[in-house]
C-alpha cells in the first residue's frame, strides 16, 4: 500500500466538451488527484475489469446521466451488479436536474447525485469540493484499515 495521498477518479461521461471542462477543473488538483476520462460506458466497465485485475480500482467514479449506446444508470447498474467493483463510490456528474433522474440514481445505489453548474466558477466550486470530500472519507477508510 502507497503512502501518497493521491486520489483516482474515473469520468464517464460521452461529451467531449464536458470532459475538457472537467479536466480543466480537475487541473487545479493535479497534484491531490488523477482523472482518467473514457467516454462511453461499455469502454468504462472493460477499462474497470481490467483495473480490477491489477488491484488498481479507482478510488470513485463521477458518471454522467445522459449518454448514448449506454446509459448512466446502465452504467451505474453493471457497476453495482459486479461484485469485483460493487463496492466503488459512483457520483452521478450530470447536468439533468429531473426529479425521475434523481430518484432513479439513488434506488440504483449511487453515492451521491450532483447537478453541474452551469458557470464556470460554480463548477470549479463543485470540483473542490468534491475532491476534499471524496479525499478525507478515501483516506480515512485508509487509515482505519492500517490500525
Amino acid at each position: 500500500m502507497t503512502s501518497s495521498r493521491h486520489l483516482c477518479i474515473l469520468l464517464i461521461d460521452d461529451n467531449p466538451a464536458d470532459c475538457l471542462l472537467a479536466e480543466e477543473a480537475f487541473e487545479m488538483h493535479a497534484e491531490q488527484v488523477t482523472v482518467k476520462v473514457i467516454q462511453d460506458g461499455q469502454n468504462a466497465l472493460n477499462w474497470l475489469q481490467a483495473q480490477a485485475a491489477k488491484d488498481s480500482l479507482p478510488d470513485v467514479v463521477l458518471l454522467d446521466v445522459n449518454m448514448p449506446a449506454m446509459s448512466g444508470f446502465e452504467v451505474l447498474t453493471a457497476i453495482r451488479g459486479d461484485t469485483t467493483f460493487r463496492h466503488l463510490p459512483v457520483v452521478m456528474l450530470t447536468t439533468s436536474d429531473r426529479e425521475e433522474d434523481i430518484d432513479r440514481a439513488y434506488e440504483l445505489v449511487a453515492s451521491s447525485y450532483l447537478v453541474k453548474r452551469r458557470d464556470f466558477q460554480g463548477f470549479l466550486d463543485q470540483v473542490d469540493s468534491l475532491v476534499r470530500f471524496w479525499s478525507q472519507v478515501r483516506f480515512r477508510r485508509r487509515t482505519n484499515l492500517m490500525s
